[in-house]
């Protein structure tokens, strides 16, 4: 348990990365593969982790970044994007290991609460690529890797290098790898009573 809360109020957002330092693929998977276990509403599975590892692609994207160093320098850039239509996309799949009786409810519960609700898709997809980038930068640090959540960019213009799918929403970056230098001091936490509130707003 220590190790977990060490962890979550130790991370601090990487902005000199080490360039030289390379992810094996195993263990780059190994994380991906951890991060995508991030719960999702009725389990729709819709984060998508694009890995950028090509040279031009980071640096076509470092242009539409305010040229920030970290895109370039860090061992993997993963653009989180969610899918927002992933809930009509054969959503049986995603209850496949479950009963029939089971399937077929959350196929109907999913269909309920997402046909013609095109806000909550677009919540639901945000919501989801957040909790997966958290749980991805909680699981770098597990392999002693660091990591930088990113959203200061040109969001029309990564979309076009990227390719990005119509029914797709781009949310953030997370820049992994070595960190090359420690950050510079926190700022400060407000505190405790300021930020957690009891029953409601006074």
């Amino acid at each position: 348990m220590n190790e977990i809360i060490s962890a979550i109020t130790s991370r601090r957002a990487t902005k000199k990365f080490d360039p030289s330092h390379i992810i094996p693929e195993a263990e780059l998977s190994a994380i991906l593969e951890a991060a995508r276990h991030a719960p999702t509403a009725f389990n729709i599975q819709n984060v998508r982790f694009l890995v950028v590892q090509d040279r031009e692609q980071r640096r076509l994207i470092r242009e539409a970044a305010w040229d920030q160093p970290q895109i370039d320098d860090c061992s993997a850039l993963i653009v989180m994007c969610a899918d927002l239509k992933a809930w009509e996309k054969d959503p049986a799949r995603y209850w496949r290991d479950a009963p029939t009786a089971v399937q077929d409810q959350y196929v109907h519960m999913i269909q309920q609460y997402y046909a013609g609700h095109e806000q909550v898709q677009r919540d639901e997809g945000f919501r989801s690529c957040g909790l997966a980038a958290y749980a991805l930068m909680m699981t770098a640090h597990a392999h002693g890797l660091h990591t930088c959540p990113m959203d200061g960019f040109d969001f029309e213009r990564v979309q076009e290098i990227i390719n990005l799918p119509a029914d797709h929403e781009l949310v953030m970056f997370v820049a992994l790898g070595k960190q090359l230098s420690a950050p510079s001091p926190r700022g400060g936490f407000l505190p405790l009573d300021e930020v957690v509130k009891r029953d409601f707003f006074s």
